[in-house]
C-alpha cells in the first residue's frame, strides 16, 4: 500500500471510530453509603444493589436518545459521617455524575441533598426516612422508602396493641435517623393509649450500654425499643441478657438486617425481636424480589441485608426517567422523574408525590426466628 493510500485508510479508519463514540453516551451514576465502620456490611450491600442494575443494563444496551448509553458507576463511603457524606457528595458533583443514589443514612442524606440541590443533581434515597429529608423544598430529592412518621407511628401502635405493652421504654442513638424514629415511636405509642416508663441515650458507636440499661431495669420495661443501627443493637442485646432484662425488643430499619442474630452472638430468643422495614412487597410482587434475592446471592455470594433491592429500583427509576426524557442531562430529565407514576421495581411500584416521597409506601414487620427473619404481616 503506497504512502497516499495509507493517509486514506487511516482517515477512515479515524472517521469510523469517531462516528462509533458519536453514537455512545457515558452515563455516570454515583453511589453514597457507609463501606467503612461499624455498619459497613449495609453500605456494601447497597453498593452492590447499584452495580447489579448498573451490569444488567449496560447488558441490555440502553438507548438515550438515539444513543447507546454506557453506564458507569461511582462509589463513594461516607462512613455514615455527615462531613464524610458532603464532601462525597460535592466529590461526585465536581465528577459530573448524571445522577446519585444514596446515602444510606438520613444523617448524611440530609446535609448531602442540599450539595446536589445546588449543582441541581437528582439524587433517590433508597433508605433515608428520616422526614425532613423530603421537607426542605428540594425538587432534586427523592426516596424509594416509607419515611419514620409511618414506620415508627406503625411500630409504637404495634407496641402498645399487639405486643401488649405495659411499661415501654425507649433508646435512641442522637443520630438524624435514630433519635427521629424513637420520636415518631413515642408518638404512636401515646396515640395508643401505651405508658412510657423512660427515655434514654447513647451514641451510634457505642459499645457499653450497662448504666443505661440498668437505669430501665429497676422500671420493669416488657419492651425496649432502640432508634439506632443493627451494630449498636447487637451488643445491646447481649448486655440486656446479661442483665436479665427480658423485655421485646423493637427498632425500625436500622436493625432489621440479617446480621442481627450475628450482632446479638446468639443471645436472641425466638419472637423477641420485632423490627420493620421501610418498604414492602405483596402477591405477584413477591416473586419479583425473590428472583432478586436468588440472583444477587448466585452473583456475590451473599445474602440480601436489607436494602439492596430499594438500590436496584433507585437506580432503575432514574435510567427509566432518562430514557423517557430522551437525556441523561440532570436539567431534562429532572421533571420526568418527579413525575414518576406506576414504575414496577422489585420491590412494588413506585410513584413520586410532590415531595418526592413514595406514594403509598408499605412497611414490613419482621421477627427472628432460629436466627434468620421471618415476615410478620406488610402494613401501609
Amino acid at each position: 500500500m503506497n504512502s497516499q493510500l495509507k493517509v486514506i485508510a487511516g482517515a477512515a479508519l479515524l472517521a469510523s471510530v469517531g462516528s462509533a463514540m458519536a453514537q455512545d453516551m457515558v452515563v455516570k451514576i454515583g453511589h453514597v453509603g457507609p463501606t467503612s465502620g461499624a455498619i459497613a456490611h449495609l453500605g456494601k450491600d447497597n453498593e452492590l444493589g447499584a452495580r447489579m442494575a448498573i451490569d444488567e443494563l449496560n447488558a441490555k444496551g440502553v438507548m438515550i436518545g438515539g444513543k447507546k448509553a454506557k453506564f458507569e458507576l461511582l462509589a463513594e463511603d461516607d462512613a455514615g459521617d455527615p462531613k464524610q457524606g458532603t464532601a462525597a457528595a460535592q466529590k461526585l458533583v465536581d465528577s459530573k455524575v448524571n445522577g446519585v443514589i444514596g446515602h444510606l443514612n438520613s444523617g448524611t442524606s440530609i446535609p448531602a441533598s442540599k450539595v446536589y440541590s445546588d449543582a441541581g443533581i437528582p439524587q433517590i434515597s433508597p433508605s433515608a426516612t428520616n422526614p425532613k429529608f423530603t421537607r426542605n423544598g428540594y425538587k432534586t430529592t427523592f426516596r424509594v422508602v416509607a419515611d419514620d412518621v409511618h414506620l415508627g407511628g406503625t411500630l409504637g401502635r404495634y407496641a402498645a396493641k399487639e405486643l401488649k405493652g405495659m411499661a415501654i421504654a425507649v433508646i435512641d442513638d442522637r443520630t438524624a435517623y435514630g433519635q427521629g424514629v424513637a420520636d415518631e415511636f413515642e408518638k404512636g405509642v401515646k396515640g395508643a393509649g401505651g405508658k412510657l416508663v423512660g427515655r434514654e441515650f447513647t451514641n451510634d458507636k457505642a459499645t457499653d450500654f450497662t448504666a443505661i440499661l440498668t437505669s430501665l431495669k429497676g422500671k420493669k420495661p416488657d419492651v425496649v425499643f432502640f432508634g439506632g443501627m443493627d451494630a449498636v443493637a447487637g451488643p445491646m442485646l447481649r448486655q440486656m441478657k446479661q442483665l436479665g432484662i427480658e423485655a421485646k425488643f423493637v427498632g425500625g430499619d436500622g436493625i432489621c438486617s440479617g446480621e442481627l442474630p450475628k450482632l446479638a452472638a446468639g443471645t436472641m430468643g425466638d419472637g423477641q425481636v420485632v423490627c420493620a422495614e421501610a418498604g414492602g412487597v405483596e402477591g405477584e410482587s413477591k416473586k419479583s424480589l425473590e428472583a432478586f434475592k436468588a440472583k444477587f446471592k448466585e452473583k456475590y455470594k451473599l445474602d440480601v441485608q436489607v436494602y439492596a433491592p430499594y438500590v436496584y429500583d433507585a437506580l432503575n427509576v432514574m435510567v427509566a426517567a432518562m430514557v423517557k426524557a430522551g437525556s441523561a442531562e440532570p436539567a431534562k430529565y429532572l421533571p420526568v422523574l418527579a413525575k414518576t407514576e406506576g414504575h414496577k421495581g422489585v420491590t412494588g411500584t413506585i410513584s413520586f408525590d410532590n415531595k418526592g416521597d413514595i406514594k403509598n409506601g408499605a412497611l414490613t414487620l419482621y421477627t427472628y426466628k432460629g436466627g434468620a427473619r421471618s415476615e410478620i404481616a406488610v402494613v401501609r
